[in-house]
């Protein structure tokens, strides 16, 4: 059974910095395809940033594009974004997504066949 299970969210003053985790255990995702996600209380859940492949490119939605890093330890079958200079915008939960191969679809819910339970992050003004 694949499970994605997600860590790291909390509360944060605007400025400060987080890293949420996301540990995979069932199968590896090394050679495919990681991406973060995050949905704000009564909005549409959007994509965050993706890591892809091997060695993996990255993409990132515009909106934390130079604040967010999207990494991984393949050792360790975990995946990891780092945010930086959070803003009272990035409020959300974060969801960490997953497919074992790479494709173009990667800012789509579609495009990813497994999904954690979510993470809260919160950044105060």
């Amino acid at each position: 059974q694949v499970q994605l299970v997600e860590s790291g969210g909390g509360l944060v003053q605007a400025g400060d910095s987080l890293r949420l985790s996301c540990a995979a255990s069932g199968r590896t995702f090394n050679g495919g395809m990681v991406a973060w996600f995050r949905q704000a209380p009564g909005k549409d859940r959007n994509f965050v940033a993706a890591i892809r492949g091997s060695p993996g490119a990255t993409n990132y939605a515009d909106s934390v594009k130079g604040r967010f890093t999207i990494s991984r330890v393949n050792a360790k079958n975990t995946a990891y974004l780092q945010m930086n200079s959070l803003k009272p915008e990035d409020t959300a939960v974060y969801y960490c997504a997953a497919v074992p191969y790479p494709h173009s679809d990667y800012e789509f819910q579609r495009g990813y066949a497994y999904w954690g339970q979510g993470t809260q992050v919160t950044v105060s003004s």
